[in-house]
């Protein structure tokens, strides 16, 4: 072992090294190792932040998993009232990894100003709502405070804010209709806060009431609400744990995943794992390529070496590992450069979001970057190992170099 770190250490050093044919060629593989590891970092971060974003951006609305009423599940608005006195709330206890678990009702309402008037679906919410998301969506003022009283606090889109021409502190004349008067129920909301997801599938319908308001309209007992929505710990999890959720509610309620909701949607997210695999298995074949081309090269201008250390006695396994180590050295330093500016761009994007996208196309406003360390171990073990499996096989070229000819070899 000490032969054959000396040997890789004078390879690398020597001058003639440097100064070699090989030279341009090393260099040229470690540019293609570096850039690999860049793509493939920025596939990840931003194939995974994509589809993180979005998840939850349509849990924010939606929760994990919906429980309501069968004749409410395929409606926008709550139809049916459910009771709250299920085992499941306000604690899901009977399934594991169940986060949080909130009650809400909807209902369609007309917005009326002066000049203009827009179609929207009132989501009514109560002291047990989950605000963590909407807490990165507010633009302007406030979340509505619906711990004590009830109260006209809403929370209106950025959307329908513009489209309406109004502002935190503005009153919201809105007009509900009811099956039993053909005169609908004005309600004057008052406008606390303004939030935009991103999301105008979304952005364009949802405005964040009372629970109480739509109990009352609906004349409903207060322990009757439109559906519950489940969070879970672990979403890769969720299709287990919404199986697991339907088992254990009532025969006369349904559930459904919000992948299941929204099929299309996460339909098109999964595409990014294929994109992701695809970019990955490309740059390391390109990555190991070079890598090919640089070790043959090496050898080929060693072979002189090659058949001195032979004719000193020297195996061909303990030849082949000398200049595997040197290629190691130069995947390494492959990975280090790639490293190095990938994660530094990467965290640029993350923390300053330089390059935007379009939301009516992507839901996201920028390019959104999850970073975290699992998935960079993943990319930098990966690649040496599959690299270093690659550069075995032209390696065995020295197996077939002669001594005697190779020490006559200029």
């Amino acid at each position: 072992m000490n032969f054959e770190y000396f040997v890789v250490k004078r390879l690398i050093s020597t001058k003639k090294y440097k100064s070699s044919i090989s030279a341009p060629i090393i260099k040229i593989a470690i540019t293609a190792i570096a850039i690999g590891v860049i793509m493939m970092l920025v596939s990840f971060a931003t194939g995974l932040g994509l589809q993180e974003k979005i998840r939850d951006k349509i849990a924010a609305f939606n929760g994990h998993i919906n429980i309501s009423s069968y004749d409410n599940n395929s409606s926008k608005v709550s139809l049916i009232p459910v009771s709250t006195n299920q085992d499941f709330y306000p604690e899901f206890n009977t399934v594991e990894g169940i986060e949080h678990v909130q009650a809400v009702a909807t209902k369609f309402a007309v917005i009326r100003t002066e000049t203009d008037f827009e179609g929207v679906i009132v989501k009514g919410v109560g002291d047990d709502y989950k605000w963590d998301f909407f807490k990165d969506f507010i633009t302007r003022g406030r979340l509505p405070d619906f711990s004590s009283g009830l109260n006209d606090e809403i929370l209106i889109s950025e959307y329908l804010a513009n489209r309406l021409q109004v502002k935190v502190g503005d009153k919201l004349p809105t007009y509900f209709l009811r099956e039993d008067s053909e005169r609908p129920i004005v309600r004057g909301f008052e406008i606390t806060g303004i939030y935009d997801s991103g999301f105008q599938e979304f952005d364009e319908l949802y405005l964040i009431a009372d629970i109480r308001h739509i109990q009352r309209i609906n004349k409903w007992e207060d322990d009757e609400v439109g559906n519950f929505e489940v969070f879970v710990d672990d979403f890769d999890d969720l299709d287990r744990k919404g199986n697991e959720v339907y088992e254990n509610t009532g025969s006369f309620l349904d559930t459904q995943t919000i992948s299941q909701k929204y099929y299309s949607i996460f339909e098109w997210l999964s595409l990014f794992d294929f994109n992701i695999a695809l970019i990955i298995g490309i740059m390391i074949l390109v990555a190991g390529i070079n890598m090919i081309t640089a070790l043959l090269v090496l050898i080929l201008e060693r072979t002189q070496m090659i058949g001195i250390l032979k004719a000193l006695g020297a195996g061909d396994w303990s030849i082949r590992k000398i200049f595997l180590y040197n290629a190691a050295y130069l995947i390494i330093l492959g990975l280090f450069w790639g490293n190095l500016i990938g994660v530094g761009l990467l965290a640029l994007q993350k923390y300053f979001k330089l390059v935007p996208l379009d939301p009516r196309t992507y839901y996201v406003t920028e390019v959104p970057i999850y970073l975290h360390w699992d998935y960079i171990l993943f990319v930098n073990v990966g690649t040496l190992i599959l690299c270093m499996i690659m550069l075995l096989i032209p390696s065995i070229i020295i197996s077939k170099i002669s001594p005697v000819k190779a020490i006559k070899f200029e």
